[in-house]
């Protein structure tokens, strides 16, 4: 999946002689923590989020106190060295970036010019599709040895009782690197008798560990 899928379009922006106050502003009718600051061309200058209007307005709950803080231009205090995203760019690697940048928010650009952004929540909802984690199923972790083949068989034995797979997701086991963990889910709320034909054949089911069935 590449992020031009998953991306906002529809971007809330503003000019870095816009003020804080703007941004507040523009935050609380869009609902949202991050603003990209552009130039006339489009052209990403800037990032301004919650977090930096909170440290350069600590009085934002009493403006009445300072009301020259909600007066500074927002090329003040935004942040300009911003980690940006390409369409093309394939969504675990903007989620790569996120982990290791701790960032909440990705400007995505194409020629130079904003295009849409990526936030926390847009991620969380990506990953909540991609793992059919929103659709009624029934989750199978199994142990395997780190060899070609493995999933396939597995899959040959789902196939066989005509359960239909949701997701597939695959972990290395922590504890011996000759091994990897298959995240399975399947589209049936009870998978006792997938679970039994997994183990008969052969196969290490770590979850569910059902009562009465062992082999």
């Amino acid at each position: 999946m590449i992020v031009e899928e998953i991306m906002k379009t529809d971007v809330a922006t503003l000019f870095p002689t816009d003020t804080i106050a703007d941004a507040i502003k523009l935050m609380e009718s869009r609902k949202i923590r991050h603003i990209p600051i552009i130039t006339a061309e489009k052209h990403l200058v800037g990032l301004v989020t919650i977090a930096e209007i909170r440290e350069a307005t600590p009085s934002i709950f009493h403006t009445n106190e300072h009301p020259e803080d909600l007066k500074k231009p927002l090329e003040t205090i935004m942040e300009k060295n911003v980690i940006t995203g390409h369409p093309l760019d394939f969504v675990e690697e903007v989620a790569g970036l996120f982990y290791e940048h701790k960032i909440s928010c990705i400007p995505i650009i194409n020629g130079q010019k904003l295009v849409g952004i990526v936030t926390e929540t847009d991620l969380l909802r990506t990953m909540v599709e991609l793992t059919g984690a929103h659709q009624p199923g029934s989750q199978i972790e199994i142990k395997v040895p780190n060899l070609a083949g493995k999933l396939s068989d597995i899959t040959a034995v789902i196939k066989n009782r005509k359960a239909n797979i949701l997701s597939v997701l695959v972990y290395p086991d922590k504890s011996d690197d000759q091994f990897k963990i298959l995240v399975i889910r399947v589209q049936t709320m009870n998978p006792t008798a997938l679970i039994q034909d997994l183990k008969e054949a052969g196969h290490h089911v770590l979850w569910p560990n059902l009562p009465g069935i062992s082999l």
